[in-house]
């Protein structure tokens, strides 16, 4: 067991009850304090840690560490420290901030500077994403899709179990939680027109999916393995990656998703690292037809973590219309990550990639409302009377996801984002 995830762990700091960031979580992230430069942090109960302040006082220096990773702007750097060393860091906080350790609890005045009043900062963007890719690899979803769009005794394309389908996406648009969305304008082609219009997208959709943040980078030409992949992947955000389907239906064909999707991608400010889940790993599914050796793997690679989505009206109380599970995932994180790398693709610290639209096997576990409305055929009733077929304009979209065994919780959060008209 990792010793930072030992379940019988009890902090000196308060934390509540059904708390995400119990002591057994630790993840990193970025926060800016007051006039104080953007740095990195932690988070345990409501209190959020400083980790520049905690570095500077001399609280990492048995780790031999260059404390200037922990005053940048971005997790990156950190991340490029690399795992061994990440992982003394989480250690050593865990160890900090155990019940009966009096190292800082004892030391109000270094407790001044650590711990940080969440109501006076800002998170920020966790990491500098590079590069985006994102995956298509919830079997129920691409049934789902491939029923309404083309023939469903056919619904997946042949090559869909094969390989984990994806795209090379745009990074300058994956904004972190809280940042308001514009809806997006572009073509679109309604049923039955023969000519395209143009205005904003009537179809705006939001999709549940996780993201893992890529921590080391590799060589152009270097492939790495299904057995290796981990040692690559730093941690987890929460990922909305929201979609214009009817830009995007009218645009995909042949190359794909481009405007549909571009205009912006929200993430969860934490990126919970994969040390934190290993409590939650699970068996996978039997992949039919066998997979490629380059693809086959070994070990629980999946992970038993709950979803949910809401939707909370301008001016309304949030409702919730989805409950699904990372583990409705038929392709994993490291056969993702291999074919990424197979062709020789370079990996840069900070990429992103996408799980795709997790949804589960019943209707209210559908990950997108394309999927919960039926492409617009099964309006979805909310508290205050009104319907949803897709988003509006003020609504606000919540995303939120836990695993929870033997005790303990491990969250992510939240990733929210507020609809705002077109400009």
């Amino acid at each position: 067991m990792i010793a930072a995830n030992n379940p019988t762990l009890k902090s000196w700091i308060e934390v509540p009850t059904d708390s995400d960031f119990p002591i057994q979580n630790i993840p990193f992230g970025i926060i800016k304090t007051g006039r104080a430069q953007p740095h990195v942090a932690t988070i345990i109960g409501d209190t959020l840690i400083d980790l520049a302040a905690l570095a500077e006082l001399g609280y990492f220096d048995d780790l031999q560490i260059d404390n200037s990773v922990f005053f940048m702007p971005y997790l990156n750097e950190f991340m490029a420290l690399g795992k061994t060393t990440t992982r003394a860091v989480r250690e050593r906080i865990s160890h900090i901030f155990q019940h009966d350790n009096a190292e800082l609890h004892d030391n109000e005045e270094h407790k001044s500077q650590v711990l940080v009043d969440a109501p006076y900062t800002q998170n920020l963007m966790p990491v500098e994403v590079r590069d985006y890719t994102d995956f298509y690899s919830s079997r129920e979803h691409a049934t789902n899709v491939g029923t309404m769009f083309r023939d469903p005794n056919n619904a997946l394309l042949p090559n869909w179990l094969h390989l984990p389908v994806g795209y090379h996406g745009r990074a300058s648009s994956i904004v972190v939680s809280g940042t308001p969305i514009h809806r997006p304008k572009g073509q679109q082609k309604p049923k039955d027109a023969e000519k395209p219009v143009f205005g904003a997208s009537k179809l705006l959709d939001f999709e549940l999916e996780m993201g893992f943040v890529v921590g080391q980078s590799t060589q152009l030409g270097q492939s790495v393995s299904t057995a290796e992949a981990e040692d690559y992947i730093f941690g987890l955000v929460l990922f909305n990656d929201w979609s214009a389907r009817d830009i995007q239906g009218w645009e995909y064909v042949p190359l794909g998703p481009f405007l549909g999707k571009s205009f912006a991608s929200s993430i969860s400010p934490w990126v919970v690292t994969l040390d934190a889940l290993d409590h939650f790993r699970i068996e996978g599914p039997e992949q039919d037809p066998p997979v490629l050796p380059y693809l086959q793997y070994e070990g629980k690679k999946r992970f038993d973590i709950n979803l949910e989505v809401l939707i909370q009206p301008e001016g309304g109380n949030a409702h919730s219309v989805c409950k699904s599970n990372f583990k409705n995932m038929y392709w994993n994180m490291v056969q993702q990550l291999a074919h990424h790398t197979v062709n020789g693709c370079n990996l840069n610290i900070g990429d992103m990639c996408g799980s795709g639209t997790i949804s589960g096997a019943t209707p209210d576990t559908y990950g997108s409302m394309l999927e919960l409305s039926w492409r617009g055929s099964k309006p979805l009733a909310m508290p205050d009377g009104s319907e949803r077929k897709f988003i509006n304009d003020g609504d606000t979209v919540i995303m939120r996801g836990f695993g929870e065994k033997d005790g303990v919780r491990i969250g992510f959060g939240e990733v929210t984002g507020k609809v705002l008209p077109a400009t």
